[in-house]
């Protein structure tokens, strides 16, 4: 995954850019990467690798005491033996935690059969899960306990050693582990269960050079506290904007900004870029020219049809993510002047 460049969120070959001139003013919001550290706390996210025998929730806490603030949400459940990626919101990013819930997600899964089999029985097995598949959460889990459709992307082999079983899967959102390998162990007519499991992506969060511990944390903020020094606390904390990387995106102009932040819709002039592939329906990332997220909307136009008019409403459910006034409003500049 890709730290926030600069020039975010330009230099991206899935924009079109209407041909029109376009300026920020400099003196309203600010690039995510070069936030106050204040502001910088205030809309940020972590990606966090838990350990085990720590649930969510404990770390979610833990976080919340060590930066004195209150607002502090993880995106997906991991259960307290469980460890890797674990990605955390701060504050005014709590709300991009629905995003990250519904993100693919990859594991690391040992499993232990119950009896010796083949190992190339094993292999054409497992590969069958590859696809959709039918799974009923387990009992001790926080959903309906209804069969439900899931996505398995990959699965693969890694290893096998005796009865143990190495395994990656890259899998839709909600798929549970635990079931996958007694499902597996069924197949096989000999049981199975897991024995271990490690998360080791949660959509745009992998394990690269931001993946953090909870001591890197600790130590990060001890340094920042007593001696003034942010980059650590910029290399593990990161810009909330970071979440939308993966999601099909809207650019719009700093008059445009304003009006949505006091609840107005966006409608076709305030749009300077979009991603190729939006279709109507579809969930979007509405950014300033900066960078900033400003919100995440449901589109009513496709792409193709923001490029056939220089009119219309294009988005209709809106979730609202920039405080108002950070740009200010162009009916509030006018009567302003009066």
């Amino acid at each position: 995954m890709p730290r926030l460049p600069e020039s975010f969120p330009f230099e991206r070959s899935d924009l079109v850019y209407k041909e029109i001139k376009y300026e920020t003013n400099e003196e309203w919001g600010s690039y995510p990467n070069e936030r106050n550290i204040n502001d910088h706390l205030e809309f940020a996210v972590i990606n966090l690798d838990k350990p085990p025998n720590l649930t969510s929730h404990e770390v979610s806490a833990y976080i919340s005491r060590l930066f004195g603030i209150k607002k502090v949400a993880h995106g997906g459940t991991l259960d307290p033996g469980v460890s890797g990626i674990l990605p955390i919101a701060l504050q005014r990013a709590t709300p991009l935690t629905r995003t990250l819930l519904r993100s693919d997600k990859e594991y690391i899964i040992v499993m232990r059969l119950h009896k010796n089999v083949d190992q190339e029985k094993v292999i054409e097995v497992v590969n069958s899960f590859k696809g959709k598949i039918y799974q009923r959460p387990p009992i001790r889990s926080a959903v309906t306990r209804k069969t439900r459709v899931r996505t398995i992307y990959d699965i693969e082999v890694i290893e096998i050693d005796g009865r143990d079983v190495l395994l990656r899967v890259h899998c839709e959102a909600g798929t549970y582990m635990r079931k996958l390998c007694t499902d597996i162990g069924d197949v096989l007519g000999v049981g199975a269960h897991m024995i271990d499991l490690r998360r080791i992506k949660s959509g745009v969060f992998y394990e690269d050079d931001t993946l953090c511990t909870m001591q890197d944390l600790i130590d990060a903020w001890t340094i920042y506290k007593e001696d003034g020094d942010e980059s650590f606390i910029r290399k593990y904390i990161l810009p909330a904007e970071i979440v939308v990387l993966d999601m099909p995106r809207i650019v719009i102009n700093d008059g445009a900004v304003g009006a949505i932040t006091y609840g107005a819709q966006l409608y076709v002039p305030g749009i300077i870029a979009y991603s190729k592939g939006i279709k109507k329906g579809d969930w979007v990332a509405i950014l300033t020219i900066k960078g900033e997220l400003v919100a995440l909307a449901k589109t009513i136009m496709s792409a193709e049809e923001i490029s056939a008019t220089d009119k219309g409403q294009v988005t209709g459910d809106t979730r609202v993510l920039m405080p108002r006034d950070i740009y200010t409003p162009m009916w509030k500049r006018k009567s302003d002047n009066i």
